[in-house]
């Protein structure tokens, strides 16, 4: 039996070729450190000397996550008693090496700024201007990874009990200011916590800003299809399907649902990346739900979204892919989509050829729907369609991507303490992991141009 071996979508083993001197010089010329230095530097000239080599540590941090070091305490380590890797990070020799709680205090200043997200935000831009990042589709899903914090009981929520229902029907009064209360009670909800479709109106940077982060329980049905349960966070991606940068990424608590954080990662690529021209946003069923598929309608975009039943049942003269239907049943072709006016176009199908009632009122030729008749049930392309199934094989990418976070670049290894710290280490994995795609992208530009030139 013979063994087909998967094209790898990890292009950075190319910079693991390099010695370690060149892969950093590498990873370092398409990361710019300087905005973080700026934070973290001491901004009076008042006080105690700082005696630490600020841009040193930030070097250090971001090779601690080429390498694969698992935790900081490895780090110093390996700071203390290899002189080429201290001098690689950045650090003279005579520079002492900074102690855990240094790298702590250092973190806890990033924490308090938006420095790592703009760092990325420049990476993908300077993609964009060389030409790595050309595709039109959009991939998006969601991992999980665990907190380090302790797991919380939740006593205190099993201890609260709920109001007792006072049973009958309540006076046309009551009923009155019930409604009200509950009213005031939606409103005064976090945007998270209230329906997708309150999302649509509300700006990015608030979205981004009341993203909740704390760890908290999360449940997923797993391949056996058991609840598996898990104490943290979720990373929620936006993927390039060609080339696999990460154009955008949010974290949340674990428990948030995952279609509530597509409405931020939509609206932050369009707010963070304007230059990027896509046109398709594929995902799973799990995010099948009629507010996503207006917010890329408005972004003047189409959805690629597996399409879940809820229950539903089967419209009567359309299939199960919403292709209209002949007489005898027979399914219409999908045949083109007019951006124009944004229709689509069946035409009849084969088995009509020789049907008896080709020719009868009951059988047109062509049916032509509207996208906009129901978001939901229609895309360009038709569901159903070779190319709509294309299309949505390339969402494999970014379950690819998320595994390779998890396994090589230290998402899963979360070593913080609290939301705050968790979510240095998410936005710094992500801004590491573009930077060597951009360099990889880079080095292998440079290799085929030198083959063509000689």
């Amino acid at each position: 039996m013979s063994i087909v071996r998967q094209e790898s979508l990890f292009s950075i083993e190319v910079l693991y070729e390099l010695e370690p001197t060149q892969r950093y010089d590498e990873v370092f010329s398409s990361i710019n450190i300087a905005p973080m230095v700026n934070v973290v530097a001491k901004k009076s000239r008042f006080g105690r000397p700082v005696s630490l080599n600020y841009p040193a540590m930030i070097q250090a941090l971001v090779i601690r996550i080429v390498e694969r070091i698992s935790e900081i305490k490895l780090l110093v380590k390996r700071l203390k008693w290899d002189l080429q890797f201290k001098w690689d990070c950045g650090f003279l020799i005579s520079d002492s090496v900074p102690s855990e709680s240094a790298f702590s205090r250092m973190i806890s200043k990033i924490k308090e700024s938006n420095v790592l997200q703009s760092i990325n935000t420049q990476i993908l831009t300077d993609a964009i201007d060389e030409g790595c990042i050309s595709d039109t589709n959009i991939a998006i899903d969601a991992g999980h990874f665990e907190a380090r914090d302790q797991a919380s009981s939740n006593k205190e929520e099993r201890e609260q009990k709920s109001v007792p229902k006072k049973r009958g029907r309540k006076p046309k009064i009551e009923q009155e200011q019930w409604l009200k209360e509950q009213q005031e009670l939606q409103d005064s909800l976090p945007i998270f916590e209230k329906k997708i479709e309150d999302q649509l109106e509300v700006p990015y940077n608030e979205l981004r800003d009341q993203m909740p982060i704390a760890p908290k329980w999360g449940v997923k049905k797993n391949s056996e299809g058991k609840n598996a349960y898990w104490f943290g966070y979720k990373g929620h991606f936006a993927v390039d399907t060609k080339n696999q940068f990460i154009l955008h990424s949010m974290m949340s608590s674990g428990n948030l649902h995952d279609g509530k954080a597509i409405t931020p990662l939509l609206k932050g690529i369009e707010e963070t990346l304007p230059k990027l021209d896509w046109t398709y946003a594929i995902m799973d069923a799990g995010y099948d739900y009629k507010p996503i598929y207006e917010q890329i309608n408005n972004m003047n975009d189409y959805s690629i979204i597996a399409y879940n039943k809820k229950n539903e049942s089967e419209p009567i003269g359309f299939d199960s892919h919403f292709a209209p239907t002949c007489v005898r049943e027979h399914s219409y072709r999908y045949d083109s989509f007019d951006k124009k006016y944004k229709t689509l176009k069946f035409t009849r199908p084969k088995e009509c050829a020789d049907c008896p009632l080709a020719h009868d009122t009951l059988c047109q030729k062509v049916y032509k729907i509207k996208v906009e008749t129901d978001l939901r049930r229609y895309s360009a392309p038709a569901r159903g369609s070779l190319a709509w199934k294309e299309r949505y094989k390339e969402r494999s990418s970014v379950e690819r991507v998320i595994g390779y976070l998890k396994e090589f670049f230290q998402l899963n290894n979360v070593r913080y303490r609290t939301g705050e710290r968790a979510k240095v280490q998410f936005d710094l994995t992500t801004m590491v992991y573009n930077g060597m795609k951009l360099a990889s992208a880079r080095l292998n530009h440079n290799a085929v141009n030198s083959q063509t030139v000689a």
